[in-house]
């Protein structure tokens, strides 16, 4: 292994070690939770010492340039992470090389990414390469927790980009992500044969274990496996397991999930499915369910095809809930963000691909996928890495994991395509 990755996996297992799972907080120091804050700070300071001159904005998120002419280039990388969960083989919050692979939570998504777009940078910058226009590194504290509070603090207070990039998805280039929502779906608890019920870390992971109390004192439990939110086929879903094992308490949360669920992830059986030629099915992920004395409340990850409209999705799922006797199943949207859609023949979507080839050989065209990134934050951002084609998608799994040559692909694809925008 060489100096440069030696250096590349040094830098990484600092930030990884840090738990950053954002959170509310009041603390104005560290307003998405202390983890979240140390890893901003340490991070800003990796950039100082790589040459970069960097920001901390009133701790709602920091940045890092280089150049001082030109167009503003933005990278925009995320530093949170989603909770760990169950099921890992190592410790998540330490970076752990086995064989060759790189185990650990973030190195993926997306801290794994941000440090290869660091050091990629790093590299231009010792080898003094002409900046013809300015390089700005974005660090987000709150991306996996879908408010984005973090990019709204910097579009209200600092200089807004001209274009760039996202090191938080796929390669060859994403021209299109899926619109996501959130609904909260509320069941009257004495409608229901449970006393109490909880599964999930998150809405956009799939739940890996969930545990419930009967009201005749039997408990059940079930195990899943996790999985990314967007790609609910990728995990076990614990929530929806657990509802197999009840079958018998006929109850309205037991005949939603029997009824509607199914244990479909497309929402055919809900009156929620919506599809279309370019971007696909529709998905849905149960992320949590948690009860109080008066309701349990199950939230929900949807990833919907870009000719979707939520409301009219939401108006056909309460009209079939209606139609087998679910009606008093309430149904909230709590987060609604548009699909993106970029012109896949772009200047910048151009040159990144541009990248890519030479780096690759791979010829493949930009994708479309379900998931969410910064790409939506601000105009004219496209995203884009770290994943290879082919290759498992770990994040927001136990273990999750990246190849060590693909990490260092991945800086080599970031340094061409920084060098081509900046030319």
């Amino acid at each position: 292994m060489d100096k440069a990755t030696q250096d590349l996996l040094k830098d990484l297992d600092e930030i990884v070690s840090i738990n950053s799972v954002s959170i509310e907080s009041d603390d104005p120091q560290a307003p998405f939770g202390k983890g979240a804050a140390e890893a901003l700070e340490k991070t800003l300071a990796l950039c100082e010492k790589y040459g970069m001159k960097a920001k901390n904005c009133n701790h709602m998120v920091g940045y890092a340039d280089y150049g001082d002419k030109g167009d503003l280039i933005g990278i925009l990388c995320h530093l949170d992470v989603v909770p760990a969960g169950d099921g890992w083989s190592s410790d998540p919050f330490k970076v752990t090389i086995k064989g060759d692979k790189i185990y650990g939570r973030g190195v993926t998504d997306d801290k794994g990414p941000a440090m290869a777009a660091i050091h990629a940078m790093k590299e231009l910058i010792e080898e003094k390469v002409p900046f013809n226009h300015r390089v700005r590194l974005i660090f987000g504290q709150a991306e996996e927790t879908g408010d984005w509070k973090d990019m709204d603090y910097y579009l209200a207070h600092e200089d807004h980009v001209d274009y760039g990039f996202t090191p938080d998805a796929e390669f060859p280039a994403i021209y299109c992500e899926k619109g996501i929502a959130n609904l909260k779906i509320s069941f009257p608890k004495d409608q229901t044969a449970f006393d109490s019920i909880q599964g999930g870390n998150a809405t956009n992971m799939v739940a890996d274990s969930c545990e419930a109390q009967l009201k005749n004192g039997k408990t059940l439990k079930a195990q899943g496996k996790s999985a990314h939110g967007s790609t609910p086929w990728d995990g076990d879903n614990a929530i929806v397991k657990l509802f197999k094992e009840v079958e018998e308490e006929d109850c309205l949360l037991t005949r939603f999930f029997q009824d509607c669920v199914k244990g479909e992830n497309n929402g055919k059986s809900l009156g929620g499915y919506w599809s279309d030629e370019e971007s696909g099915e529709i998905s849905y992920n149960y992320g949590i369910i948690e009860s109080d004395q008066d309701q349990v409340r199950l939230y929900v990850d949807i990833r919907y095809p870009i000719t979707g409209k939520i409301q009219d999705i939401i108006q056909n799922i309460e009209k079939v809930l209606e139609e087998k006797g679910l009606g008093a199943v309430k149904i909230d949207l709590i987060r609604d963000e548009a699909f993106v859609h970029l012109d896949q023949e772009g200047p910048v979507m151009t040159k990144l691909l541009e990248a890519y080839r030479e780096k690759t050989g791979d010829q493949s065209p930009a994708k479309v996928i379900g998931g969410g990134t910064y790409a939506r934050a601000m105009d004219g951002i496209v995203a884009f890495g770290p994943m290879l084609p082919g290759r498992e998608a770990t994040e927001h799994m136990p273990d999750e994991n990246i190849l060590i040559e693909d990490l260092v692909l991945a800086k080599e694809i970031y340094k061409s395509a920084i060098q081509k925008l900046v030319d």
